[in-house]
């Protein structure tokens, strides 16, 4: 594909084969996206159907990195080759001599025909196929000056009987070859970076692993990883696989998929994830998800579907590219016929120089280029800092909204309840095996804190055998063991069943609902015994983004089902506006009602219990925390936690919104001006008349400066606020080397190793791209430092700036 119309007529031909649902195609990253019916259509049947457009499509490309680097390496030779050529045509065009316009001619032929042959061999095929292109501007100009130039030189008496001066634009013909090669590297080069997000996500996929069995170790490489086994992790490896830690504990760096820059220690139990890094200390961990199926390769291939989705806006920038060519090539037919109807004695050499610039310097790149780049872009930078949007739509629609409905418990709080404290008589303590039982029996989240807490402080203790429990719904739980009766739950389930509380019990529940506590009770027969005080604390970045979002002119409100003096509690201690009681209806109903009253609304929720609300809202959020049904639910993920997140992923959305209207007015005002200029609308005011040389650097500069404008969303700050940690939080500065030496992935691992001992570097390997990309959280170290540990530690590698 050469240019946005490409990409149209490839999407079209994919949507017209039976059986395909809907399809997208990308002319930025030149990926396709296709849903379809395996019953009535293959991948080989799209690859025909795109073929017989003339193009193709690659169904497996392994190693595209190198394919890519390949292709740009064959672009750069054909450059320096086409401008080696092209300077001596400039100087033989300023000699008056006989015999310089046929040097000219031959190396214009070297470089239109020979250098220049995909423009015309891609041209044809689209011409066959009933389209029209970028190729086709370029072969048409070309083909135009070199024809033109060489009539000329062949038949000078023809012209000069016509009252034509012979003149020679080879120079022309060679310069618009050239200027355009140059442009199409610079784009391709430029197009590879808004795709750097990705590159990095499969960067952090590991290649081998060792796998422990009957208790000896060996390497694998991770395709032949098996869900259950055991894998050993050394420290500084990458992780390979989803599991959970089976024997010993670690510190583990999982900022390259949350953004959080801590790391976290995990123990027997605690679930691991490819792509995060191990500290100091080695440890086992049985493998669950492998392949295709782990965390990183959700989120890659979500970062994937979400680059190439299309926001609204680009619908109108495709409408305007699938007739822009058809237009440039009448209004440059148009341009001669009135340059020989105004100006009979020179009209048709002028007409001839408009009709080629004109043809060359429209660009329906820039147009095509404009929101796919800073969409790519955009998405790419949110999940480099844990932020996973699904789409273009939700990327476009979140910086306009105004109001943010929160829940509570996993959103504004950690979600994970806890027994805070507790108040028995003596007595109760014999009975709490049984009340463990009881609760063990119950799916309810608060019943999961009891049994943690009993677990831990009874399990020296004997557990009753025969015990009937029975489930209250919205009360709690009654169990019946030795014709004895035992009650767990709320005050309601008590006072329904006439048990008597004591005045200090009263008072203590008092006390802890008013501190946001949810009270327990613990009864036998028809006497409470005890109470429970869970707690599920607020989350240490929720006050400071809910500062941040006021700060942005965001109304925030936290919605939730708890009680009043617990809702409340919350909200005052976060200092949000809150409203309790509220069933999972109630809270979409409220955002209708926004909604109603011109709000744009967005609701922060755990993607199951508020699927209603979700879905009423303009942009759905999740605190995903690793939570792949969060992910499948939600519009944007907020991967770690961080509630600092959502006022960064509405900075981020307004970021590159902003991109796309700058890229969008550029690349309009472009062609509205150059096209104009280059018909010869100067002539009769200065005598101005631009060649089809300037225009094909003036083109291929259109589209290079889109693709730059784009790129700058890397570098722009996506923060909006300060980080309110009692610790002190280092800046971070990251550096890419490059490595030499490097021959297989047990070299990669090596060096990556080798860095990542240092303290205060978090180091990543790329074995295709032979370098290293260097993260310092505190102060960058010197390039001497990092090369000592490496030749210490890795061998005979080469590190350099």
């Amino acid at each position: 594909m050469s240019c946005a119309s490409c990409a149209l007529r490839v999407q079209k031909a994919l949507e017209q084969q039976p059986g395909v649902n809907a399809a997208t195609v990308n002319y930025a990253d030149g990926m396709a996206n296709a849903e379809y019916d395996e019953t009535q259509c293959t991948p080989l049947t799209l690859q025909a159907a795109v073929q017989s457009a003339g193009y193709d499509l690659i169904l497996e490309a392994p190693n595209i990195d190198q394919r890519e680097e390949e292709a740009y390496r064959k672009q750069k030779w054909k450059v320096i080759a086409a401008f080696l050529l092209l300077l001596p045509l400039c100087i033989l065009g300023l000699v008056h001599e006989a015999w310089a316009p046929w040097i000219m001619g031959g190396l214009a032929t070297i470089v239109v025909f020979y250098l220049g042959k995909p423009f015309y061999i891609r041209a044809a095929k689209q011409l066959q196929h009933g389209g029209l292109g970028m190729d086709a501007l370029v072969a048409l100009s070309t083909a135009i000056s070199y024809l033109f130039s060489l009539s000329n030189l062949l038949f000078p008496s023809f012209w000069t009987a016509h009252g034509v001066e012979p003149q020679y634009y080879f120079e022309s013909a060679g310069g618009i070859v050239a200027f355009i090669l140059l442009g199409r590297l610079l784009e391709n080069k430029a197009k590879q970076n808004t795709g750097m997000a990705i590159r990095r996500l499969i960067g952090l996929q590991a290649q081998t692993a060792t796998i422990v069995e009957n208790g000896e170790e060996r390497m694998i490489d991770i395709q032949f990883i098996q869900p259950g086994q055991i894998i050993r992790v050394h420290p500084g490896e990458r992780i390979a696989v989803d599991g959970t830690v089976n024997e010993g504990y670690a510190y583990i760096d999982e900022s390259m998929l949350t953004g959080e820059s801590m790391p976290i220690t995990k123990k027997a139990g605690d679930k691991v994830y490819a792509g995060t890094l191990c500290g100091n200390m080695a440890f086992n961990m049985i493998a669950r998800q492998v392949g295709e199926q782990t965390h990183l390769n959700h989120i890659i291939q979500m970062v994937r579907e979400a680059q190439a989705s299309r926001p609204s806006i680009q619908l109108m920038v495709d409408k305007v590219a699938g007739i822009f060519v058809p237009i440039i090539i009448a209004i440059a037919v148009f341009s001669l016929i009135l340059w020989l109807w105004l100006s009979p004695d020179q009209g048709l050499v002028r007409g001839i120089v408009a009709l080629c610039t004109v043809l060359i310097i429209a660009c329906p790149c820039a147009l095509g280029l404009a929101t796919p780049t800073a969409i790519m872009v955009g998405i790419g930078r949110g999940a480099e800092l844990g932020i996973l949007i699904r789409d273009a739509d939700s990327l476009e629609t979140a910086q306009s909204i105004d109001t943010i409905v929160m829940d509570k418990t996993g959103t504004l709080t950690i979600g994970k309840p806890i027994v805070s404290e507790t108040c028995m008589l003596p007595e109760a303590e014999s009975m709490l095996p049984v009340f463990l039982k009881m609760e063990q029996s119950s799916e309810h989240p608060l019943a999961h804190a009891i049994v943690n807490y009993l677990s831990e402080k009874i399990s020296t203790l004997s557990t009753p055998y025969s015990l009937t429990v029975t489930a209250i719904p919205g009360m709690g739980v009654k169990g019946e063991c030795h014709h004895e009766k035992y009650w767990a739950g709320n005050a309601e389930l008590l006072k329904k069943n006439h048990i008597h509380c004591p005045a200090p019990f009263l008072q203590k529940a008092h006390e802890w609902e008013a501190s946001a506590h949810t009270v327990v009770w613990l009864a036998k027969s028809n006497e409470a015994i005890g109470l429970l005080a869970i707690s599920d604390e607020p989350r240490p970045s929720a006050k400071p983004a809910i500062s941040t979002l006021k700060g942005m002119d965001i109304h925030p409100l936290m919605l939730t089902g708890d009680q009043k003096g617990v809702a409340q509690t919350i909200a005052s201690t976060v200092g949000i506006e809150c409203l309790w009681s509220m069933m999972p209806e109630d809270k979409a109903h409220r955002i209708a009602q926004l909604q109603r009253e011109g709000h744009r609304v967005a609701m922060i929720g755990d993607g199951i219990n508020d699927s209603a609300a979700l879905a009423q809202a303009d942009v759905s959020m999740a605190m995903g925390e690793g939570s792949d049904v969060a992910m499948e639910t939600a519009m944007i993920t907020i991967l770690g936690g961080d509630l600092r997140k959502v006022p960064q992923a509405i900075r981020l959305s307004s970021l590159t919104v902003s991109t796309i209207h700058q890229n969008l007015f550029w690349a309009f005002a472009y062609n509205l001006i150059a096209v104009p200029i280059a018909a010869g609308l100067l002539f009769p005011i200065w005598g101005i008349q631009l060649s089809p040389m300037i225009g094909s650097a003036a083109m291929a500069l259109s589209s290079v400066s889109v693709v730059m404008n784009s790129l700058r969303l890397r570098k722009r700050k996506i923060s909006v606020d300060k980080p309110t940690s009692h610790h002190i939080t280092p800046s971070t500065m990251t550096k890419t080397y490059k490595v030499e030496g490097m021959m297989c992935q047990h070299c990669r691992a090596h060096v990556e190793f080798a860095l990542n001992s240092l303290n205060g570097i978090t180091a990543v390997i790329s074995l295709e791209q032979q370098t290293a990309t260097v993260t310092f959280s505190a102060e960058e170290l010197p390039l001497s430092q990092l090369q000592k540990v490496i030749t210490e530690q890795a061998g005979d590698y080469k590190l350099t700036e």
